[in-house]
C-alpha cells in the first residue's frame, strides 16, 4: 500500500514517447485546424449559398456533437465506407476539424471588425475580390484573434488526449500501458499529468511569443 515512484524510471521511456506523440498531433491537428478555421471563415462570409448553406450544416454538426463521437465517426465509420485511415491520422483529422470550425467563429469576428475601408481601398488599387480577402482582410483579421485561438490550441493538446480511445499510443495511453503492468494508477497518471503540464508551459510560451512578435510588426 502506499506510494512508490521508484516504478516511473523503467517507464520513462514509454511516458516520453507517448509525450512526443501527443506533441506530434497536437501541432499537426492545431495547424490543421489554423487554416481549416480560415478557409471556413472565408466560405461563411464570401462564398456564394449553395457552398455556404452545406457548410453551415458541417460547422452545425461538429459543434453540436461530442468530440469523441466524431473520432469514432471518422476512425471506425469510414472503413464502412471503403476509408480506412491510420489511428493518427483519423486523430489530426477529428481534432483538427472540430477545432477548425470553433476558430472559423473567431476568425469571422476578426473579419467583420477589419474597416470596410479597407476592401474598398484594396479594391481601387486594382485587386480582385479574392486578392482582397487574401492579401488585405485576412491577414488582418487572423493578427488580431491570436490570443483566442491561442486558447483553442490550449484546448487542443487537452483534448488530444481523447486520441487513446483509438488507439493512438500517446501520452494518456502510455500511462494506462505502464499501468497495466505495474498496477500503480496513481504514480503514473500523476507523471502523466506533469508532462502535459510541461507540454503545455511550453505550448503557452510559443504561442506568447508569436503575440510579441505579431504586436511588434503592427
Amino acid at each position: 500500500m502506499g506510494l512508490d515512484f521508484t516504478v516511473l524510471p523503467e517507464f520513462l521511456d514509454t511516458l516520453l514517447l507517448g509525450s512526443l506523440w501527443t506533441i506530434g498531433i497536437t501541432l499537426s491537428a492545431a495547424i490543421l485546424s489554423f487554416f481549416g478555421g480560415i478557409l471556413f471563415a472565408v466560405i461563411a462570409l464570401y462564398a456564394p449559398a449553395v457552398v455556404r448553406y452545406p457548410f453551415r450544416l458541417f460547422a452545425w454538426l461538429f459543434m453540436g456533437t461530442p468530440l469523441l463521437l466524431q473520432l469514432f465517426l471518422i476512425y471506425f465509420g469510414l472503413i464502412q465506407i471503403g476509408v480506412d485511415l491510420p489511428a493518427f491520422v483519423a486523430g489530426v483529422i477529428g481534432l483538427g476539424l472540430h477545432f477548425a470550425v470553433y476558430n472559423s467563429d473567431i476568425i469571422q469576428a476578426g473579419i467583420l471588425a477589419v474597416d470596410k475601408g479597407q476592401f474598398e481601398g484594396a479594391r481601387t488599387l486594382g485587386l480582385s475580390n479574392w486578392q482582397s480577402i487574401r492579401k488585405i482582410i485576412v491577414p488582418q483579421a487572423v493578427r488580431a484573434v491570436v490570443p483566442p485561438i491561442g486558447n483553442n490550441m490550449i484546448a487542443l493538446l487537452k483534448d488530444s488526449a481523447l486520441v487513446s480511445v483509438i488507439g493512438v499510443t500517446e501520452l494518456t495511453l502510455s500511462a494506462q500501458l505502464a499501468i497495466s503492468k505495474t498496477f500503480r494508477p496513481f504514480e503514473f497518471y500523476l507523471a502523466a499529468a506533469a508532462c502535459y503540464y510541461v507540454i503545455n508551459l511550453l505550448l503557452e510560451a510559443g504561442l506568447r511569443r508569436i503575440e510579441r512578435r505579431i504586436q511588434a510588426a503592427r
